[in-house]
């Protein structure tokens, strides 16, 4: 009985090309077509783990942790500066998702520094900013502004502990005119100072104290007319 040869059944080339093209592990550096350079883990032919991206257009490296093709974990972003061409570092922290998220230091181009919380690439929770002009703002953000309690301390020494909304004190809160030795307590709205009451405080040690000390003002039920101005503000 004559025995009848079968070709074997091949899969197409492409199908082996691509199979060894398909990167899993640590591998060396790969181009982009764009000229982007990555170096380190990859996992189902996408970045993954410990990994060092290289951006030709602008020059950006981010060096860190990576999740199936995006930054996610703990990494720093780093630019070149444009006349020195020397490496500056703008972000160090985690990730979620390719966007900061989590705790993390942010280093602004004007010399500006944000220490805090982060969720989908905005400040958001509680941190720490320090403006050019010398403020440093400490308390809570929501979406990149100042929301909720938080203290600003002002170059000279002034202070405002309160709330906030929108990035206005607007609130119950207090201003420290640690300059003049006095105290203002009450209620502001957009950043203006609607009601209250001003005293002295820490008077004997202010550096421009006012001529004369503030008259004392009895007041027959001071939780009253405190409980009136708050009334008037949440009416408002």
């Amino acid at each position: 009985m004559p025995v009848i040869k079968r070709p074997r059944i091949r899969d197409p080339l492409f199908h082996e090309w691509d199979k060894k093209a398909q990167k899993c592990g640590l591998r060396h550096t790969v181009y982009a077509v764009n000229g982007d350079q990555y170096t380190g883990e990859w996992q189902d032919n996408l970045k993954h783990g410990k990994g060092t991206q290289i951006w030709k257009n602008t020059g950006a490296i981010y060096s860190g942790d990576w999740k199936f093709g995006k930054r996610d974990g703990y990494g720093s972003y780093s630019v070149p500066d444009p006349v020195t061409k020397e490496y500056k570092k703008m972000y160090t922290g985690w990730w979620q998702n390719d966007r900061r998220g989590g705790r993390g230091m942010y280093f602004y181009s004007n010399g500006e520094q944000y220490d805090g919380e982060w969720s989908k690439g905005l400040r958001n929770g509680w941190g720490k900013m320090h403006y050019k002009d010398g403020s440093v703002y400490e308390g809570q953000w929501v979406k990149d502004k100042r929301n909720g309690h938080g203290v600003l301390r002002l170059p000279n020494g002034n202070r405002y502990e309160g709330r906030w909304k929108d990035g206005k004190k607007h609130g119950p809160g207090k201003f420290f005119y640690q300059d003049k030795g006095q105290l203002l307590e009450g209620t502001w709205v957009a950043d203006i100072p609607k009601c209250g009451a001003i005293v002295d405080f820490g008077r004997d040690n202010a550096s421009a104290p006012t001529e004369f000390p503030l008259p004392e003002i009895e007041l027959h039920d001071p939780a009253a007319v405190l409980a009136e101005a708050q009334a008037m503000f949440d009416d408002s």
